[in-house]
């Protein structure tokens, strides 16, 4: 009997081999199931409805193949918006069908009255216990809306992961949902949930021992001559679209500090090196703006201590920084990035390897997060995908397209691959780009279950 896959459905190579059999065909499905199993009772409806509007107003009508791709894109957020229905209608299904169960017999045969914990009729974020009255929804709801975005960044940054960064400022926000009452005497409600998020986060962090290790060799493997990288499996993009709209903090000179809008992939394998509650007091401290009193207090610990973690840290990081700030900070792109990235992509299109290798730097980095494959010259890295890329090769996969995107504040391209015998482009992979000197110096690989979340179709 053919096994499937649990996330997709489709049949599972297991290989013959010994152990416990295999419930999903990839690591993107095995990410994607994950996901789901983690994800909060809340529903983002309002955030998602308005992200739509916002896309509507922004689809180009000309040229054709501009209308199609926004279009097309809408469609993921769009699908996005009927699970999200089907789930609340199935919570509040499964509520109404508790209390009937635990009604007592006499009450059973009057009409059941509709849970009014499950749904907001404003379309609130997130539901509660039955019996909870919700005093204040329009208040939680604009709270909610202010502090969603920057509270998601904040948890990304000390985690290094989307889907967990998700996850847990969605806990902190079902808290702060369950403590609303109580929540109109804090005097400062961001505070009271950037504590909340950061200890949800150190907790996590207590419980999963990561921090970044060098990549191994791979057997058989030509990886290059240069060092090896460190390896984060737990790393993934984050989009600029989701990044808050409010500006970065301002930083005194002597500080040194990062700026708030920090996210670039060299700063967050830098970051995760530090201890937990170093790495919390430096993003508290220099990337969020909090005061030394106010990081103090969100990490719960006297002012003493919390300024030697935040030194501690600070001189940890710059250790951990390739040289100055200008040295790996993508800052905003220029025309020539953007004149360069356009080339690589028309490369890619055409399968022009030749072309694609003028475009990439002889001492190129390529990591493939969470895989184990990585190459620290060019020449390794052309060698491992030339086969993949020549259409005369018994190993061509396809064919590619690209569309741009932003990701960590760096360059990034989303690719399509159709699969020879195919006619459909799928999702394949996410790669953020980091520019020097005019040509590709760093290439960081992601498998493409965040696709939904910049907006993105899983088919072009």
């Amino acid at each position: 009997m053919t096994e499937r896959c649990r996330a997709c459905g489709r049949p599972i190579d297991g290989g013959g081999g010994p152990g416990r059999a295999a419930l999903y065909c990839s690591q993107a499905c095995r990410q994607r199931a994950y996901r789901e199993r983690r994800q909060a009772k809340g529903l983002p409806v309002r955030e998602l409805v308005a992200e739509i509007g916002d896309r509507l107003g922004r689809v180009r009508w000309e040229p054709g193949a501009a209308f199609h791709a926004d279009v097309e894109a809408l469609s993921a957020r769009f699908a996005e918006l009927r699970r999200l229905a089907r789930q609340a209608r199935q919570v509040q299904e499964q509520a109404q069908e508790e209390a009937r169960e635990q009604a007592p017999e006499h009450a059973q045969a009057a009409d059941p009255e509709p849970d009014p914990s499950v749904r907001s009729t404003d379309g609130t974020d997130f539901v509660t216990s039955p019996g909870v009255t919700k005093p204040g929804e329009d208040t939680f709801s604009a709270l909610v809306e202010e502090h969603r975005r920057e509270l998601r960044v904040h948890c990304y940054r000390l985690l290094g992961s989307y889907d967990e960064a998700e996850d847990l400022s969605q806990e902190a926000f079902l808290r702060a949902w369950r403590a609303r009452e109580a929540l109109e005497e804090v005097g400062n409600v961001r505070a009271w949930l950037y504590k909340v998020a950061t200890n949800l986060c150190l907790d996590f962090l207590r419980k999963h021992h990561r921090r970044p290790v060098p990549y191994e060799p791979v057997p058989g493997m030509d990886s290059g001559g240069g060092p090896p990288p460190p390896r984060m499996p737990w790393l993934q993009p984050f989009p600029d679209e989701q990044l808050p709209q409010t500006p970065a903090p301002q930083h005194e000179p002597d500080e040194q500090a990062v700026a708030g809008e920090t996210l670039e992939l060299v700063f967050l394998t830098a970051i995760q090196k530090l201890p937990p509650r170093q790495r919390a007091a430096v993003i508290l401290r220099d990337v969020a703006g909090w005061s030394a009193e106010e990081t103090a207090d969100l990490l719960g610990s006297s002012p003493a201590s919390a300024n030697s973690a935040v030194q501690r840290g600070r001189s940890a990081l710059r250790k951990a920084l390739p040289g100055r700030r200008e040295d790996w900070s993508a800052g905003p792109a220029s025309a020539e990035d953007l004149a360069l990235l356009q080339r690589y992509m028309d490369a890619a299109a055409r399968a022009d390897i030749d072309a694609m290798v003028e475009l990439v730097r002889e001492d190129a980095v390529l990591t493939m997060p969470p895989n184990p494959f990585w190459f620290t010259s060019r020449e390794a890295l052309f060698a491992f995908v030339r086969p993949n890329l020549d259409p005369a090769s018994p190993m061509f996969a396809g064919h590619w397209r690209h569309l741009p995107v932003r990701a960590n504040g760096q360059l990034a391209v989303a690719g399509y691959l159709r699969r020879p015998g195919t006619s459909v482009f799928r999702a394949q992979l996410i790669d953020v780009l980091r520019v020097e000197d005019g040509r590709i110096a760093e290439i960081t690989t992601f498998e493409p279950h965040l696709f939904p979340a910049f907006g993105l179709p899983m088919t072009f």
